[in-house]
């Protein structure tokens, strides 16, 4: 075969350092149109990006060239390094993440998914949906390093 085709994508889930409230509903909106330039920057696709203020939620669709962890790297540093000149905040990523894949059949689910997450965490805390997402991708894990 003379080329490659690969369907990646990502749900992607982290949160601010400590779980802190840190992003505000007055600026949320551009960090994650920010996050989205970084994506495409990164030669990725952003197919959805919302979040709450203690973490983001991010649909994206990787080429084979990249290395997830080096893109999850990147696209948290750029951003807090974004936040910092902008807002001159205090802002920090937590070091970890979530990393689901999605098939494409399942990419319209997801993105409502991610896309609803205000409503979403009116009745579910982070800690609960973030356990849910391990469970049901069948991810181990150990409770007392997860928080």
């Amino acid at each position: 075969m003379p080329s490659s085709h690969v369907a990646s994508n990502f749900h992607l889930v982290f949160s601010t350092k400590g779980r802190l409230p840190l992003i505000s509903d007055d600026w949320r909106d551009r960090l994650h149109a920010y996050m989205g330039g970084i994506v495409k920057g990164l030669d990725a696709m952003p197919l959805a990006i919302c979040g709450v203020t203690d973490h983001v939620h991010l649909l994206v669709s990787l080429k084979s060239k990249h290395r997830l962890d080096y893109f999850l790297r990147d696209l948290k540093a750029d951003s807090t390094g974004w936040v910092h000149r902008e807002l001159q905040k205090k802002f920090e990523w937590q070091k970890g993440y979530g990393a689901f894949s999605v098939s494409p059949t399942n990419v319209p689910a997801v993105k409502r998914y991610v896309l609803n997450q205000e409503e979403h965490h009116r009745v579910k805390s982070f800690q609960d949906e973030y356990v849910e997402l391990l469970e049901a991708s069948g991810v181990e894990y150990d409770p007392k390093y997860l928080w």
